[in-house]
């Protein structure tokens, strides 16, 4: 029994039950009373557990009501817990005051299952716009998604601030770019912002429900579609939730083949992010240079993988695509000679004062409030978190081809651009040892759908860090629940924190140092 499973046990005693149904077996899933969730919050917190996903099942097709989970980790412990909620009463007690994440995981269970948590602070909407029709809760299984929802007219009340000179900047949802839509409403004096408060779900699509309609096999497509930069991590971490609750095993070398996937993705959207940063303060060439780096690696990915992205090569049980002898000694001598490219850059960028003088001190996420707010991936390891799924909670390859960790503690926007630097240099190892080591044989698995009433779990490190999936099999072993928690979900939060105290033209830098999905988050 591990440590956050035994803490469980006996402090509710009788009154946890274990649930035969979840898999992996490691991942233990308990029922409890849903008057004891808020002590189970509890006693998580005092263990140093963080609140890893918080989500809510309609599962009247099982002649039940509703279900409240919460998922705890520690270190490589993650630990479920379950209310059971009756159909004519959906509420619970919120767990926000033990841990922050909750604050936009309730809402947002609000707002799309229509179950209430009683002594929330803030039943705004979240995700869910104040246009929508009151009462209507698309993850109901009562919800009809043939018939269009009717527009009514609403207004979000956001956060405001008074006094002497503050005065209210609104940018978005609509950006002068290419990027997503998000709205952003600052508090300032003069150039010092005093508040952010973001408001998100422009770019919800309604991407759980379309789960429940869903083959076992095609939702891995829209798996990757979640967050278009994450497709892989996406589909790895649905795939294995998938794997886990029908006991599939897929080949060694499809295991090898997607851990090179997932590096790939890693190296391509780091660098992405690296050129963004220079380019918000001013220095362009760092931009054009990492940009050039990343489309010589999408080039390659169409070459071998015939995608880009690589979008739709994992699938469950399997990969559809294999790596010839030719397209191994290809990626071996890409490596070579952009391992050389990056490093002459990373010496430009990390020489330049002007550059130096903007990162540096800004956008400050203290350890304290990384841990406070459970944040994740190279956000966490950048404020002094020792945190990474490839080697807590590794699969394979990583559980032979172990990553180097990279942690620092000053936590700005210089320590977050400096973690995917030394990552990118890591990556570049990893994709050499599973290149050397890729095991022989076949890629496909046979793949059957779960048994009824079965639940499984997983989590994978992606680029932004920890992704996590929660599926759960109907009566007839369909699809009835696919919980997705991108690392966006958490994040998003630590961009608020981190503004305080900084002047207005350094959102910019902070934003892109974070650079979160808003499609990851608002599903």
């Amino acid at each position: 029994m591990s440590g956050l499973e035994n803490v469980m046990v006996s402090l509710l005693k009788e009154d946890a039950k274990r649930d035969a149904g979840q898999y992996p077996l490691d991942v233990p899933l308990y029922h409890i009373p849903c008057e004891r969730f808020v002590e189970a919050a509890k006693a998580m917190k005092n263990t140093g557990a963080r609140l890893a996903a918080q989500w809510a099942s309609d599962e009247t097709l099982f002649r039940r009501g509703f279900g409240v989970f919460a998922c705890y980790a520690k270190d490589s412990e993650y630990l479920i817990v379950k209310a059971d909620l009756p159909e004519n009463d959906p509420t619970f007690p919120s767990i926000t005051k033990k841990f922050v994440p909750a604050y936009r995981f309730e809402r947002q269970i609000k707002s799309l299952m229509g179950i209430e948590p009683t002594g929330h602070p803030d039943l705004r909407p979240w995700i869910k716009h104040e246009d929508w029709q009151k009462g209507v809760y698309p993850l109901r299984k009562s919800f009809d998604v043939k018939q269009p929802l009717k527009r009514i007219k609403g207004e979000y009340q956001f956060i405001k601030a008074d006094g002497e000179g503050v005065y209210e900047i609104p940018v978005g949802p609509v950006h002068a770019g290419i990027i997503e839509p998000g709205h952003f409403r600052f508090q300032a004096v003069g150039e010092d912002i005093i508040n952010l408060e973001e408001k998100l779900g422009y770019v919800h699509k309604g991407i759980e429900k379309r789960f429940e309609t869903m083959s076992w096999m095609d939702g891995a497509k829209l798996a990757g579609r979640v967050s278009g930069d994450s497709t892989v991590a996406h589909s790895i971490a649905y795939c294995r939730a998938v794997e886990a609750i029908s006991k599939t095993n897929p080949p060694e070398r499809a295991l090898w083949l997607r851990a090179l996937m997932l590096e790939r993705e890693r190296i391509a959207n780091h660098l992405g992010d690296l050129g963004a940063i220079a380019n918000d303060a001013a220095f362009a060439f760092i931009l054009y240079q990492f940009s050039r780096l990343k489309e010589h690696i999408l080039r390659t990915n169409y070459k071998l993988f015939g995608h880009r992205f690589m979008m739709d090569k994992v699938i469950p049980g399997s990969v559809n695509v294999d790596l010839t002898s030719k397209g191994r000694d290809i990626i071996l001598k890409e490596l070579e000679l952009f391992e050389k490219e990056f490093e002459r850059l990373v010496i430009i960028y990390d020489e330049n004062p002007s550059l130096e003088d903007r990162l540096r001190g800004t956008g400050i996420l203290t350890s304290e409030k990384a841990k406070e707010l459970c944040v994740v991936g190279f956000v966490a390891r950048a404020s002094g978190q020792n945190q990474d799924l490839r080697i807590q909670s590794p699969f394979p390859p990583y559980d032979r081809i172990i990553p180097k960790i990279r942690v620092l503690n000053s936590g700005d926007v210089h320590a977050r651009a400096w973690v995917r630097i030394e990552e990118i240099r890591d990556s570049i190892c990893i994709i050499r040892e599973i290149l050397n080591t890729l095991p022989d044989g076949n890629i496909v698995a046979g793949f059957n759908p779960p048994l009824p009433d079965r639940s499984g779990f997983a989590v994978v490190e992606g680029w932004r860090g920890e992704t996590v999936y929660w599926v759960q099999s109907g009566p007839d072993s369909e699809i009835n629940r696919c919980m997705v928690r991108d690392p966006s979900s958490v994040n998003w939060l630590a961009l608020e924190e981190a503004i305080h105290g900084n002047i207005v033209p350094d959102f910019p830098l902070c934003n892109k140092s974070f650079n979160q999905s808003y499609s990851g988050n608002d599903l």
